[in-house]
């Protein structure tokens, strides 16, 4: 397996309230994590840093798993725990009220790979059937394209596009979603914040991440490709690849 995990500030924003990382543990199994804040003064920054570190922790004292159910549940109660820690800081902080971050994450066997994601930040799979989203995102746009309200197209432009529907840390329960796919030689993953995914539309996506070039330089490609569309948002991204070879090399 080989991962690359980049992050970036952008060309507008002050400070960068994305966060994330790939962690590995001693079986050899990844965890990669990305998180885009949001809230109050610098409160974003606060909850996606807190959210990644718990998740690290919890990763750091985790129980080896061999089936997909029991990495889910694990994915499902960690998350729970880190929404609970997240909801008690900003109530016991002023400067964080209101404070919440998007979440995605995946466990990366050789066998499968387990995924949840709460919010707008979205996992991307490559396989021999194709490029595809595997998320769906949790905001008020999504829900008026699926209900046949707006176009794709409308919700490009909408006026509302940033509301979010669901984020860790802003209630006592969080709604997450949770599957397991399988994964096999070849197979790549990207995680983003939605940084990337609002300035790189699929079919670039796609292009890049099918190139000869390194996995490095495809995460180096993406930030700068975002940056010169613009650059508004943070922009932070996991490439994942299922690479045997590094392995035995």
């Amino acid at each position: 397996m080989k991962a690359v995990f980049r992050t970036d500030r952008g060309r507008v924003r002050k400070h960068n309230e994305d966060n994330g990382g790939v962690f590995t543990n001693q079986e050899g199994t990844f965890l990669a994590i990305v998180a885009d804040g949001m809230g109050g003064h610098r409160a974003g920054d606060v909850a996606s840093t807190l959210a990644v570190s718990k998740m690290k922790e919890a990763w750091d004292l985790k129980v080896s798993a061999s089936t997909p159910d029991e990495e889910e549940k694990w994915l499902e109660n960690s998350i729970n725990e880190v929404n609970n820690f997240l909801y008690k800081h900003a109530e016991e902080n002023s400067e964080c009220q209101g404070m919440g971050t998007t979440v995605v994450a995946a466990i990366c066997s050789d066998k499968f790979v387990t995924i949840a994601h709460i919010g707008d930040s979205r996992i991307y799979l490559l396989n021999e059937t194709g490029f595809k989203q595997l998320t769906e995102d949790h905001t008020l746009v999504n829900v008026l394209v699926k209900s046949g309200q707006i176009s794709k197209e409308d919700a490009e432009h909408h006026p509302r596009k940033n509301v979010i529907l669901r984020a860790l840390g802003t209630e006592q329960q969080v709604e997450m979603d949770i599957k397991t796919i399988v994964f096999e030689e070849g197979d790549m993953l990207l995680l983003c914040s939605d940084g990337l995914s609002n300035k790189v539309d699929d079919e670039e996506m796609e292009r890049i991440i099918t190139s000869a070039d390194t996995l490095e330089q495809k995460a180096d490609y993406f930030i700068k490709l975002a940056n010169e569309y613009g650059g508004e948002d943070n922009i932070t991204l996991i490439l994942l690849e299922f690479d045997n070879e590094s392995e035995r090399g």
